[in-house]
């Protein structure tokens, strides 16, 4: 399995950056793991839009969804139209980036799969479990299983026992860590900081923690030197183009 990270920023994306964004594959499945602002021309620059196989979306913030009306232009707007795309999401977190179009125009260029926080999927090779974590609106985390491998991924969430859970024993934990130390007052329940990750990343034993969807202006360097204070294990700071292989 392996993971390529189109973008990481939060909230939105810094000059030469992009919001939110991973490129998940494995046995030459590729599936999208959020798709916030400017993710898609990342994207673009690895592989076509006909080339992806599915989508997974975590919540319906835009900073993890917005991308997903380019691509399915991008798909549906050829001459040789590729199979409609599965995407998944929980129930109506996609509904304003689909009704960004004229009714019914991108119909044709996508499949949605709905679910419920706490579901398992089957998406492609990858056995997928999903589990409701604290954020403003309802966000679906994730754990990726193929191959023997796991990756575990939080999208937005406040502090809780079930990012743990969610993570238990992963190869790689990919976690929301907007800020460094103190998350402010009025989001404490809805993000984390990067020394909390790294605290929730030594409790559930995992291989490597991939600190991501940091705030506009965050020191990178200093998100892992806080998140390294709890977590004995590697740090690294998701930036575009950063590949990590699971094996």
């Amino acid at each position: 399995m392996r993971l390529t990270v189109l973008g990481a920023c939060g909230a939105w994306p810094e000059p030469g950056q992009a919001c939110s964004g991973y490129l998940v594959e494995h046995d030459g499945f590729r599936l999208l793991l959020d798709l916030g602002y400017a993710t898609l021309p990342r994207l673009l620059e690895r592989i076509g839009p006909e080339q992806v196989d599915a989508v997974f979306v975590t919540h319906g913030h835009p900073d993890h969804c917005a991308d997903l009306n380019p691509l399915l232009r991008a798909r549906h707007l050829r001459a040789d139209k590729p199979p409609p795309l599965p995407v998944y999401a929980l129930p109506g977190a996609l509904d304003p980036v689909l009704a960004l179009d004229r009714p019914g125009m991108l119909d044709d260029a996508y499949v949605l799969h709905e679910f419920t926080a706490g579901d398992r999927l089957r998406i492609g090779p990858y056995e997928a479990r999903t589990r409701l974590l604290p954020h403003w609106v309802p966000n679906a985390g994730v754990r990726l299983t193929a191959g023997g491998r796991v990756l575990a991924y939080t999208g937005d969430t406040g502090p809780s026992p079930e990012v743990v859970e969610l993570a238990r024993d992963a190869d790689l934990l990919v976690a929301e860590a907007s800020h460094v130390d103190e998350v402010p007052q009025d989001s404490v329940r809805d993000l984390t900081s990067a020394r909390h990750a790294g605290r929730q990343a030594a409790e559930a034993g995992v291989g490597m923690l991939l600190l991501t969807h940091f705030w506009p202006g965050t020191d990178r360097t200093a998100a892992q030197v806080a998140a390294g204070d709890a977590y004995a294990g590697e740090v690294a700071a998701a930036v575009p183009g950063l590949v990590v292989d699971l094996g």
